[in-house]
């Protein structure tokens, strides 16, 4: 038997807001908008389905990157002025971490979510 995660809903107060906020961190393209839900697909296909919601508790997704991506995620989230840290208590703001030999920071997206970026699992 085979298991993969193929989606997750994400409750944002704005779900194009939040859905294009991430897809600019990650540099890639906001999807399309499927019945109350507006998609973000990441390469493994999994896709990040927001919705418009209110009274949610803040969530916590990671996404593990190349290097590259790493780099050039921090360079769109210093351009734009997005607060980052490197621990998930965001303590250390303005740092990285170089958790298990990698690279690594957290930020929040508009709706409050504690988003990784990581270069080692």
């Amino acid at each position: 038997m085979t298991v993969e995660l193929n989606h997750i809903i994400v409750p944002a107060h704005d779900k194009h807001i939040s859905a294009r906020f991430l897809a600019d961190v990650l540099g890639l393209e906001a999807g399309m908008e499927i019945g109350p839900f507006v998609q973000l697909q990441v390469d493994n296909g999994v896709t990040l389905d927001f919705m418009d919601a209110e009274g949610f508790e803040a969530h916590h997704c990671a996404f593990l990157v190349n290097d590259a991506a790493f780099d050039a995620a921090l360079q769109r989230i210093r351009a734009t002025g997005v607060t980052y840290w490197a621990d998930p208590f965001h303590a250390r703001e303005g740092e990285i971490n170089h958790n298990n030999g990698g690279r690594g920071l957290y930020f929040a997206d508009p709706g409050g979510h504690n988003m990784e970026l990581l270069t080692a699992p």
